[in-house]
């Protein structure tokens, strides 16, 4: 079923307003020209973002777009569709408030149970609420930890940029980047978007944090022999971000701070983000959320044509390197458990196709060398 509306596009490259029709089609917001009715944008329902707007408008853009275009919607029957049928965008605050009762009536019991046993109930509590805290929330916590965790990894001193992708002599690796990406959430088809960028970092590893935030380090893409290899990490980063662990971890380490914030509607206070992205860069995940991961990993690598076995391969390789930790674990002693568990996951997927083509994975293994 679809519906259909008016509204006022911006392109985001110049200041000109243009008029157009909105439909609304069970996958995806299409944007068409008023007058030839062309569609100059499809906008996925979980990839709108809520923008500021005044009283009585919906300003909408696109999350991760590279033009800032932007759409502004007046028809209330319209805008009430919208926010219906997308997540991220929570208008009336329905959503939001239905969640954020089942979250407060969790922390209730998490704070009586809390003062009972401080210690010993949080991981237990963690793990009941996680799935309970609401997409948007995760996404602002998300966020909210991506800047610290920024400050702690970027140790560049400013004689670089922290991102790769962008500097002279790069672009080609990071549209690399953006279709071996591109490949796995289509097929992981989250119900939040991801945001994934390549650091310099010397380290053979990746991170996952809360709201979809990936981080992939410069090393991993330099000791990885192929670009499926550096895909299957990803996938596995991608299975701690289904799972929600990222925000798992956060309850755990900053539970009272956390837990409270909620309770007084602030859900990225400033304690409990400082104290979780220490927690998301500094400690292991348990062998079953490692083992859940890699499993999800292998499933999704299969779901994208690429090569299943791979993240045993870059695994053993780099010997057990691939988890939150930022310590280097040279002999971690489940390594070669991940590995035989992976492959007998793996046996019965078709002959894989590389995901990116030899040039474009020649192109990736330079996205951090430009300047």
């Amino acid at each position: 079923m679809t519906a259909n509306g008016k509204g006022m596009f911006f392109d985001g490259a110049t200041s000109a307003r243009r008029p157009v029709l909105i439909e609304l089609t069970p996958d995806y917001l299409a944007v068409r020209d008023a007058e030839h009715r062309d569609i100059i944008a499809r906008w996925r329902y979980d990839r709108l973002d809520h923008l500021y707007a005044p009283e009585g408008i919906l300003r909408l853009g696109e999350v991760g777009a590279r033009a800032p275009a932007r759409l502004e919607v007046r028809d209330a029957a319209l805008i009430a569709a919208i926010d219906d049928i997308s997540v991220p965008v929570d208008r009336s605050g329905a959503n939001e408030r239905r969640s954020r009762m089942k979250v407060v009536g969790w922390s209730v019991v998490a704070t009586i149970v809390l003062v009972l046993a401080a210690v010993f109930g949080v991981p237990a509590l963690a793990d009941r609420l996680a799935p309970l805290v609401p997409l948007r929330a995760e996404r602002l916590l998300g966020e909210a930890v991506d800047g610290q965790v920024r400050t702690m990894l970027d140790k560049t001193g400013g004689k670089s940029p922290f991102e790769c992708g962008s500097g002279s002599g790069e672009a080609a690796g990071r549209a690399a980047f953006v279709k071996l990406l591109g490949k796995l959430e289509t097929a992981a088809a989250l119900p939040i978007p991801l945001d994934a960028k390549v650091i310099r970092r010397g380290e053979p590893n990746a991170v996952a944090l809360p709201g979809g935030h990936v981080y992939v380090f410069e090393g991993l893409i330099a000791k990885s022999e192929n670009a499926d290899e550096v895909a299957a990490v990803i996938a596995h980063e991608i299975g701690h971000v289904a799972h929600r662990d990222g925000t798992r971890s956060v309850l755990q380490s900053a539970g009272l701070s956390f837990l409270f914030g909620m309770l007084l509607g602030d859900f990225v206070g400033g304690s409990a983000v400082v104290i979780g992205a220490r927690a998301v860069l500094q400690s292991s995940y348990s062998r079953d959320v490692e083992g859940a991961a890699d499993l999800y990993g292998v499933e999704l690598m299969h779901k994208a044509g690429g090569n299943p076995r791979a993240l045993a391969t870059v695994l053993e390789r780099i010997a057990g390197a691939i988890h939150p930790g930022m310590e280097i674990l040279r002999d971690h002693p489940d390594t070669q458990a991940r590995v035989r568990v992976i492959n007998e996951f793996a046996a019965a997927a078709p002959p894989p196709k590389p995901l990116l083509e030899p040039s474009e994975w020649a192109a990736l293994k330079l996205i951090c060398k430009g300047r």
